[in-house]
Order: C-alpha cells, then structure tokens, then sequence
C-alpha cells in the first residue's frame, strides 16, 4: 500500500502516516531497524533530509516497536565524512537527544553479495548493517540530472562504500554509479531494496537535485509505503514526470 498524507508537521504528519500504511503490524519488534536519510552533502533540507523528520520517525517507531532503531548514512561529497554532515545538519544533537546511534555506512563493516545477472555489478560490496536489518529510506523529494528523480531507490545508494565505489575521477565517493545510473539503481535495489519508504515531499525540487527552485507552491505532502518503486512513482507523478520515461521506475 501506498499512501500520500497532507503535511501540518512532522511531529504530526509521520506518526499519520506509519499509522495509515498500517506500520503497527509490519514492523520488526526485535533485530536492528535502519533509517537511511539522505544527507547527499551537508546542504540545507530540502536538498537533505530534515533531522526532524527522523527525529518523528524514531518516536514514531519506538511507540510501536522495540526493536534497535539506529540512523545511517554515507554522505557522497568530496571533502567531507559522513560525521560531520550529520553534526553540521543536526542530527548529532538530535540523535544525543533521543538516544540513538548514528553509523557511517561510508566506513561500516561490508558484506560481499554475488548476482550473475546483474550486469554492472555481479559483484557488490555493502554495509552488513543494512543489508542484515529492516531498512528505512527516508528520501527529500527531488528531480535529478541523471536519475530523472531522486527517490527512495536512489537513496540506496548512499549504501555503497567509498573505497569501491568513488570511480575513476574520484570526484565523487558513489562515482561509480553514475555511468549508467538507470541500470546501477536497478541492480543496487535488486540486492537490497528498503522495507519501507518514507518521503518527505513537504517542499519539492522540480529542477535538480542540489540546488534550483523549490515546488510552487510547495507539495506539503508526504509519500509512504513498502514498494519503493510505487513510492518513487508517485513522487515523480508529484513532480510532473512521466514515470514510465524514467528506466529504473520502470515496470
């Protein structure tokens, strides 16, 4: 099922909306449950995931499930290491405050995955972290040059490990996805896709990912659901985008 829910707040909206796609009965209540925001650099939301919007989502979480929650990401930009956008975009604050740990999936433990029908990657490396646990996208809403939209899916790949994946240039830690970025996202999510997806579409970047103008007026909404690619298909529905045009949305 997904689910799109007017946005007043998040401390209201995110609540509603686990609560709409039934979250109660589907979520672990032992092991590990990962958020994956999308701290792409330490730009201000809407380019990043709010810290707040995770914050709702781990109280969120705990009210129905005691699972571990931990947050995790892999920020991509040259120059920077993952603890620093997560302090510069307060999420270390956040996370102090409510007790849980944030993890560098840039520097995590990897695990080894094999699929000889995977073109590009028959072979992958991943943060064992997440590929052994429930795992959350929590995308910001955004048009992308390459991808056509940055979604859930794509927000996979902040999964992959720097030292395997910054490419030949060496401009960007997730480099090596960017060749034939279509393909990379469908073979990524063939070996680990999110249970669940949250996106936060309050505001909305119709151009590019990193910057150029907001939704107007803004979306004020947010999408939720366990298929992915349903979610992604109804952001870039939310974007004006014909999502059968966009190959790893493609059914």
């Amino acid at each position: 099922m997904t689910a799109v829910i007017d946005f007043t707040s998040y401390e209201e909206s995110v609540p509603a909306l686990l609560h709409l796609i039934q979250t109660e009965t589907s979520l672990p209540q032992t092991g590990t449950i990962v958020i994956k925001p999308n701290l792409i650099n330490d730009s201000p939301p809407p380019i990043t995931t709010p810290a707040a919007c995770c914050r709702a989502l781990v109280d969120s979480i705990r009210s129905i499930s005691t699972a571990r929650v931990v947050i995790a990401e892999g920020c991509g930009q040259p120059g920077l290491d993952t603890p620093a956008v997560f302090d510069r975009l307060g999420y270390t604050d956040m996370a102090a405050g409510c007790g849980v740990q944030l993890v560098d999936l840039n520097t995590a433990q990897l695990v080894r995955m094999h699929n000889p029908e995977c073109r590009i990657f028959p072979e992958i490396f991943l943060p064992q972290i997440a590929v052994n646990s429930y795992l959350i996208s929590v995308p910001v809403l955004k048009a992308h040059s390459l991808a056509g939209i940055t979604g859930a899916l794509k927000n996979m790949i902040g999964l992959a490990p720097p030292a395997y994946y910054s490419g030949q240039s060496g401009t960007w830690k997730k480099a090596a996805f960017h060749c034939d970025v279509q393909q990379s996202i469908r073979e990524l999510n063939s070996y680990k896709a999110p249970d669940l997806c949250i996106m936060d579409a309050s505001v909305g970047m119709p151009e590019y990912h990193l910057g150029g103008a907001h939704c107007t007026p803004p979306l004020e909404v947010l999408v939720g659901g366990c298929d992915p690619w349903e979610v992604d298909r109804k952001g870039a529905e939310l974007l004006g985008r014909d999502w059968t045009k966009i190959k790893h949305l493609q059914k």
